[in-house]
């Protein structure tokens, strides 16, 4: 049986085997170093959570929850409570927020609805402009031309008319939460108008065709068509935009007074978490002071991160659920069979 064999397969049984080129060694080490880059900024992003919260743990393990619930900051008595940075953070977001939301929701609905394409498209750039300002220069303009104009005519018309009111009540100069409130909402503005213009997007034309063939006029198709069909994505557009306006800092130390009061007029000046950050933490001269400035970054910084994550869940449902209304009627469209059109009253097929 051995000569039946052949020579040429006997050597190259026996030859050793040549290794064959890995064609595919720059893509597979490619899929490796972006996969090493996504696990390290994980892990940069918990490195960086562990390292503030143990900066923070003196300030904790001295204060405990009064340090939450202690209005009071005085670096000589080495007594410091967040509840007034906390106030001061709550009510110039809310502030915000009150002013920002119709107008971005109707900025948004004109350029996606309304406004023609050789408008939207550049007022659209100019809206998103805004986002790029630096926010010393929001700052610098709030100082010098926004505080003197709420002090000289919105302040003082508020203070004489609606003076029984116990927002607008005491003396206004310019400067304190209304201010500081304002200017977070001309910069939360395109952030919320540019998440509403992608949602309004994502609403499918059907339903407006649907709405106005029932007969609504313009305005009925936008209130029950795109408002109300996307009215999640705008609850998540809100959220982002309140995220955005707790953690600014430099326009809000500018012109909201930096006093760490509880007072519940807007023309008092106040304190916010992130404000107290850019004023005392360069000048912080023990550690008690520095472990508490620190828990006040740490808690801003708990806070932003559950808003971002519970808009990112909103905009995503919002997103699924149309996704998943259009693909019904799909498959109920397809399961129904062929067109009615071709059939007659009886329900037979009519003959031509």
């Amino acid at each position: 049986m051995i000569e039946k064999l052949n020579p040429i397969f006997v050597f190259s049984f026996f030859k050793k085997k040549e290794k064959k080129k890995d064609i595919h060694a720059q893509d597979r080490f490619f899929y490796f170093f972006l996969k090493a880059l996504s696990w390290s900024l994980i892990f940069l992003f918990f490195y960086m959570l562990f390292v503030i919260f143990q900066m923070s743990w003196p300030a904790f393990s001295h204060f405990g929850m009064n340090f939450f619930v202690n209005a009071d900051w005085n670096s000589w008595t080495q007594s410091f409570g967040a509840l007034s940075l906390v106030y001061g953070t709550v009510v110039t977001s809310i502030l915000a927020l009150l002013l920002a939301v119709p107008v971005s929701v109707g900025v948004a609905l004109f350029l996606s609805e309304l406004a023609p394409n050789w408008l939207a498209k550049p007022l659209s750039f100019i809206v998103e402009m805004l986002a790029a300002v630096p926010s010393i220069v929001y700052g610098l303009w709030g100082l010098f031309v926004l505080a003197p104009l709420l002090r000289d005519y919105i302040q003082a018309f508020l203070s004489k008319y609606f003076h029984f009111l116990p927002f607008f009540q005491g003396p206004y100069y310019g400067v304190g939460m209304m201010c500081g409130g304002v200017i977070l909402a001309i910069m939360i503005i395109p952030t919320i108008s540019s998440v509403c213009r992608e949602v309004f997007r994502t609403i499918p034309k059907s339903n407006r065709e649907a709405v106005l063939g029932l007969g609504a006029t313009r305005w009925e198709m936008l209130k029950i068509a795109v408002l109300r069909g996307s009215s999640t994505g705008i609850i998540g557009a809100v959220i982002m935009g309140l995220g955005r306006a707790l953690g600014e800092t430099m326009a809000v130390t500018m012109v909201i007074g930096n006093a760490p009061s509880i007072k519940i007029s807007l023309f008092e000046p106040a304190q916010t978490m992130a404000s107290i950050l850019a004023n005392q933490y360069a000048e912080a001269d023990n550690e008690l002071h520095l472990a508490s400035l620190t828990a006040v970054g740490f808690t801003l910084f708990f806070l932003s991160l559950i808003i971002n994550i519970l808009a990112f869940l909103l905009v995503w449902k919002m997103k699924r659920s149309t996704t998943g209304i259009s693909s019904t009627k799909r498959f109920s469209s397809a399961s129904r069979g062929p067109s009615l059109s071709g059939l007659d009253y009886t329900g037979k097929e009519k003959k031509e």
